[in-house]
């Protein structure tokens, strides 16, 4: 195992990892040799993931930066912190999200806040970590860096509208969180072709946890009471823990057999549970007119500028 403590060590970054899904991620990276940033919006809780971190995996260099992804800001400030202090990316894991908002709510840009912290600010994010990225891929040409979104199951039922993407004429909480997981696997497939097209040389996947028992989850089926004593009953026979539940992610961050534009999901039943494989797609993830469209709008919506971000030479 490669030595935790050292400088030289790839770096990894994953948002939203002060608690579930996106903790345990950062366990698996700091336990696989990667330095380890904790990406958050709340320094206490960062605090202890880091040491959370620390006790999964003795010496490993983790340390929490800020970054609030309901703020376009927070991610500017964030990707200039890290460019100024960092030399490469290795893996970039854009875990963080919300679920199931009973309410409309609105991102300090003005965004619907599940598409907006849950798409756009890692659309902007993994637009300015570009040259860290790309750096990586110029240093270490055999291990391409990755970059992970992360879907969910609920992509299958969504519709990236784009007549009402703030959800402006009409908000329903499970319609705007499909729509922001599909987003999110529509963009890892468009980030793979833009590297090939410009040969940034990224390994761009996306992967989902199935059905996993985490504070997300639960605040998300609680929007709805019917559909939350339902699943009450029968969660501990579909669903699985949030150690379980991030082995699809850290299957595409580390994976000897991923592929460019792989997606991950457990292997049981309907995909809610089990080990990680290949994952099942709905027709709207494969429209690639959709796709391209969404890539052109959210740099409009973000002020995402990919081709100046990238390195002039390599």
């Amino acid at each position: 195992m490669r030595d935790t403590t050292s400088p030289s060590a790839p770096l990894a970054i994953v948002t939203g990892a002060t608690a579930g899904l996106g903790l345990e991620t950062a366990k698996g990276l700091a336990s696989a040799g990667y330095r380890v940033i904790v990406a958050g919006r709340n320094p206490e809780k960062g605090k202890l993931a880091c040491h959370a971190v620390r006790n999964h995996q003795p010496g490993a260099d983790v340390r929490f930066e800020l970054l609030d992804l309901d703020s376009l800001e927070s991610v500017r400030q964030f990707a200039t912190r890290l460019r100024e202090s960092e030399s490469s990316l290795q893996r970039l894991i854009n875990n963080a999200g919300i679920m199931e908002l009973p309410r409309l709510e609105r991102t300090q840009d003005g965004f619907e806040r599940q598409f907006g912290v849950n798409y756009l600010g890692h659309f902007l994010l993994t637009s300015l970590l570009l040259p860290l990225l790309v750096a990586a891929a110029s240093s270490k040409p055999e291990s391409r860096p990755r970059v992970v979104q992360l879907s969910s199951l609920a992509h299958r039922s969504g519709k990236i509208d784009f007549g009402d993407l703030d959800s402006g004429k009409q908000y329903d909480p499970w319609r705007a969180y499909r729509q922001s997981k599909l987003a999110m696997l529509l963009f890892a497939q468009a980030l793979q072709k833009q590297s090939d097209q410009h040969g940034w040389g990224l390994l761009s996947v996306a992967a989902h946890p199935g059905l996993s028992r985490t504070a997300l989850f639960d605040a998300g089926v609680k929007s709805r009471a019917l559909i939350g004593s339902a699943f009450k009953l029968v969660m501990p026979l579909i669903s699985q823990s949030a150690v379980e539940g991030a082995r699809p992610t850290l299957h595409a961050a580390l994976g000897d057999d991923v592929r460019p534009g792989d997606y991950f999901g457990p292997d049981g039943f309907s995909e809610t549970k089990g080990a990680p494989r290949r994952a099942h797609r709905s027709n709207a993830a494969k429209d690639r007119a959709v796709e391209d469209r969404l890539w052109e709008v959210s740099c409009e919506l973000t002020g995402a500028d990919w081709s100046s971000q990238t390195p002039q030479s390599r």
